[in-house]
């Protein structure tokens, strides 16, 4: 998996806090980004972020290229609403000797490793042969497993992935997205730190699970992966 920050607003943790001053000065935005020092900027992010006054967040956007993902994780992905999405298409991009995600479960145990693979190959053998029947690719991707390896770019401010990562890095959530959100979660801290300083599961987060009596039992533990 490959997970790459394309693409940011520039200085995102000064645009977020010129927001937040903004509410509450007579003078303009361009004036008070003037203003303020870099140590006021911190301060700023940060209260705004402890307040959960999130409108000042979302004029900071920002743009992932990923690579090495199934299909399986970009049908979780989409679900999140406030995002841009531009996927490869397997309508235009024949998929003939398509590469493919093996869950570490499979790739565990022997037994089930060959036959996954071998179904895999059986995939790849029937959408050749569709294609070279004449059915056209669009039609042929039918054939296609959720396995399938896909690339796809990602933008989404910061409000949006705050969200993002109080649901996906949870120890609840599915391993593959969970993989990713963590990859992208390390992109933003290394240009936006105080803004995402405390980013991750709701638990570590929030202080609280929301996942009630389904709650994976390990608080301690993932407070120690966020400090790691």
């Amino acid at each position: 998996m490959k997970v790459k920050l394309l693409d940011y607003t520039p200085e995102p943790e000064r645009v977020v806090a010129m927001a937040a001053r903004l509410c509450y000065s007579p003078v303009g935005a361009e004036e008070l980004s003037e203003r303020l020092s870099d140590e006021q900027v911190r301060a700023m992010v940060e209260k705004m972020v402890a307040l959960g006054h999130a409108s000042t967040i979302e004029h900071v956007s920002f743009t992932f290229g990923i690579e090495g993902v199934s299909r399986v994780l970009t049908h979780q992905l989409v679900r999140h609403r406030i995002a841009s999405y531009d996927q490869q298409s397997q309508r235009y991009v024949a998929e003939h000797d398509f590469e493919y995600i093996t869950p570490h479960t499979i790739e565990e145990k022997p037994e089930a490793r060959e036959k996954f693979d071998a179904l895999m190959q059986r995939i790849r053998e029937a959408y050749d042969e569709l294609v070279e029947m004449g059915v056209p690719k669009e039609d042929a991707r039918y054939v296609l497993a959720n396995a399938t390896e896909t690339k796809i770019l990602v933008t989404m401010n910061a409000r949006s992935l705050l969200h993002f990562f109080n649901l996906r890095c949870c120890n609840r959530a599915q391993w593959e997205i969970r993989e990713m959100a963590y990859k992208m979660l390390a992109e933003v801290q290394k240009v936006a730190p105080t803004l995402f300083k405390n980013a991750g599961a709701s638990c570590v987060n929030t202080g609280r699970c929301p996942e009630g009596a389904m709650s994976c039992g390990k608080f301690q533990e993932m407070i120690k992966l966020r400090k790691e």
